[in-house]
């Protein structure tokens, strides 16, 4: 019961710190212009194959044990990177989600809050698959999803697209391209 307890507070303190790293407070990117310059490419449909339980099933059942789990582990580091990179375009969008939301045109601003909010979620579940993916690293035959992360990366980048369409039509093309 007392074990219950702690680890009950221990979760609920860690979410707590998660929520406060996600919804750090940085200067503002000056447009969606300059996206380029700041974000981090991330390969949604490689990040999705690394992350995809029936790759990792076909790969376990075609494969030694030894040389599954050394495969796997390499695949559980190269997603780590791709979460990390979409916690990194999140804080970015996060940042000009913030900056567009009081603008005048209330389209504008309710994408803008749209994207606050899903930016904050992505973050958040970056934080988690992290957590999850560095203790795969020790472990590299628990079966734990993070497809989470790629939901949400995937979300986001829709809002992104909607608040550039709103805001500078004619760059929607390089907009999404920068993420």
């Amino acid at each position: 019961m007392i074990t219950t307890i702690l680890l009950v507070v221990f979760a609920v303190v860690a979410m707590l710190v998660l929520v406060g790293a996600a919804r750090r407070h940085y200067e503002p990117v000056p447009d969606l212009l300059a996206l380029e310059e700041h974000t981090r490419p991330v390969d949604l449909a490689a990040f999705r194959n690394l992350v995809d339980p029936g790759e990792e099933d076909y790969l376990r059942q075609r494969l030694p044990a030894d040389v599954f789990r050394s495969i796997q582990r390499q695949r559980i580091r190269a997603a780590l990177d791709y979460v990390r990179r979409t916690a990194y375009n999140g804080a970015i969008l996060l940042r000009v989600g913030e900056s567009a939301r009081h603008d005048h045109n209330p389209e504008v601003a309710a994408a803008a809050r749209e994207l606050v909010t899903n930016a904050v979620r992505l973050r958040l579940n970056a934080k988690l698959a992290t957590l999850v993916l560095y203790g795969r690293i020790v472990m590299p035959d628990a079966r734990i999803p993070v497809s989470r992360v790629t939901e949400a990366y995937e979300h986001l980048t829709q809002d992104l697209v909607r608040l550039a369409r709103l805001q500078t039509p004619g760059s929607v093309t390089r907009v999404s391209a920068a993420v």
